[in-house]
């Protein structure tokens, strides 16, 4: 007769399920005949699986070994901090010279900031915008083939608005910027600072803003008043904005 395969040694216990039972987990072991026997030990071990065994990580060693760990990585830290901060660099490329830096810093705000010295009369802007502007703007602002700079006054809020510098834009200093950052078109930041407030204050004498024996200059200029000058921010419709 054939021996049966025991399971485990004559002291070893192994889990496994108590089938058709419904009692979860019951023990093999051998008994003095030598025979397989299943069945729970205790009521607790046949409604539970036994409990896993810790994690060698785990205890008091462990805490010990990671605050080593730790205090290690923070020490290595502060040595390398200063090579961190640095800038990287690659090899490429040169700092920049403050003539080039100057070439790109030619934004002007509306209040002014950024404005160069400088100034420019009506009459003098009249001369540059016949031989500069006129062929693309028209020889009075009127347009054609590009945008009209001159009219459109009381059409904003009308089907057919007509947005011109002066029926839309809210700084005369924008007109600064503009004129001298792109125009003309096929020139743009030709003109010398001069230039481009004298067609400024032309621009502005067209449009009926400013009269004709008008000086434009970093001073003169932010302190014209154009007529869209609330027409996009103030005041705010808007509840919780408090009123200036």
């Amino acid at each position: 007769m054939r021996s049966r395969r025991l399971v485990g040694t004559a002291n070893s216990r192994l889990p496994l399920p108590l089938a058709g039972r419904g009692q979860g987990w019951g023990y093999a072991a051998k008994g003095g005949d030598g025979r397989r026997r299943v069945g729970a030990s205790t009521k607790a071990s046949a409604l539970a699986p036994p409990s896993p065994t810790p994690s060698p990580r785990g205890g008091r060693g462990f805490e010990r070994t990671s605050q080593i760990l730790l205090v290690a990585i923070g020490i290595a830290a502060l040595a390398t901090g200063g090579q961190a901060a640095e800038t990287p660099r690659y090899g490429i490329g040169r700092t920049p010279t403050p003539a080039e830096i100057a070439g790109w810093d030619i934004d002007v705000r509306a209040d002014g900031a950024g404005l160069p010295p400088g100034h420019g009369t009506v009459s003098d802007g009249q001369a540059v915008y016949e031989h500069k502007c006129a062929a693309c703007h028209g020889d009075q602002g009127q347009g054609d083939p590009m945008d009209a700079l001159v009219g459109g006054k009381g059409t904003l809020a009308t089907a057919k608005p007509v947005r011109t510098v002066g029926s839309y834009w809210p700084y005369a200093t924008t007109l600064y910027d503009y004129v001298h950052r792109a125009m003309p078109f096929n020139a743009p930041q030709s003109l010398t600072p001069d230039q481009v407030y004298a067609v400024t204050a032309y621009v502005l004498f067209l449009n009926g803003i400013v009269p004709k024996g008008a000086v434009m200059d970093f001073r003169s200029l932010p302190r014209v008043r154009m007529p869209n000058r609330n027409g996009f921010t103030s005041p705010d419709p808007r509840p919780d904005v408090p009123r200036r």
